[in-house]
């Protein structure tokens, strides 16, 4: 394998996918990268097993081909060198040269055939949404997922379709955060689905405030394609409580206050 790019090339869809490559893993490959280039385009991959992203660049292949190397010492090495510097990424039996001006690194590699990835998830729903408006759907109510507790299925976050709706809760046991938005066409069918906390916050992080994301909704994973990055998660596999109980459906009292005298408050 061999490519080269400039730096900002690279860097970019290093950076969209390394918030997934955990410091401590229990499995070495885990903590690298896949590097795939071919036809004059570069995909970088990230996995922790539970949640994948996957970001794409255009860059000249001069051989193309797969290998694996760590993550964040390949991100350290990106941000130190100087901007618009061209870089050079070679494999040399079992180590990757990557040359930069006079600069030059040699990092070790585990085969690509070892590294897990996640390929067809057999979705079942496909939406395209705004994604200022699946980000709001977000930051409504991930504050109330649970942490590390005992009820699994509280790690996380609920997917649910009906009709024309698209709605995210998330509850801890003490508090409940119900948002929804509005779907040009109506879905297949109603559906329910649990995000894991991780995904929901890596989803999160890479969405934007403009141009739309396509959703696909399966049985045991959720795919969000957004422009070059594509990520997948696994679902928790659960029922989640019935959440519509816990809301008054007729309450007694209803106090209307202007939002921000109400927060000083």
């Amino acid at each position: 394998m061999k490519l080269s790019a400039d730096r900002e090339t690279i860097l970019q869809p290093l950076q969209a996918v390394i918030g997934v490559v955990e410091r401590r893993q229990t499995m070495p490959i885990l903590a690298n990268v896949l590097l795939s280039a071919r036809s004059g385009k570069l995909s970088v991959t990230a996995t922790d097993l539970e949640v994948e992203l996957v970001a794409s660049a255009a860059v000249t292949v001069q051989q193309p081909g797969d290998i694996t190397i760590p993550g964040r010492k390949f991100l350290y090495i990106c941000r130190a060198l100087p901007e618009k510097v061209s870089l050079t990424i070679s494999l040399d039996g079992e180590k990757v040269t990557v040359r930069a001006g006079r600069s030059r690194f040699t990092l070790s590699s585990l085969p690509a055939a070892e590294f897990p990835t996640v390929e067809e998830i057999h979705a079942q729903q496909a939406l395209s949404i705004p994604q200022a408006e699946l980000r709001r759907l977000l930051d409504q109510t991930h504050f109330s997922m649970a942490q590390q507790d005992v009820r699994y299925y509280l790690n996380g976050m609920l997917l649910e379709t009906e009709g024309n709706t698209l709605r995210a809760v998330a509850t801890d046991g003490h508090r409940l955060a119900l948002c929804e938005l509005a779907l040009e066409s109506k879905t297949k069918a109603a559906q329910q689905v649990i995000v894991p906390r991780k995904g929901v916050l890596e989803l999160q992080r890479i969405l934007g405030n403009e141009g739309t994301v396509e959703l696909s909704i399966g049985t045991n994973h959720v795919r969000a394609q957004i422009g070059d990055i594509r990520f997948t998660s696994k679902l928790i596999d659960g029922r989640f409580p019935e959440y519509s109980r816990v809301i008054p459906a007729s309450p007694a009292h209803i106090l209307k206050a202007d939002r921000e005298v109400f927060r000083h408050a």
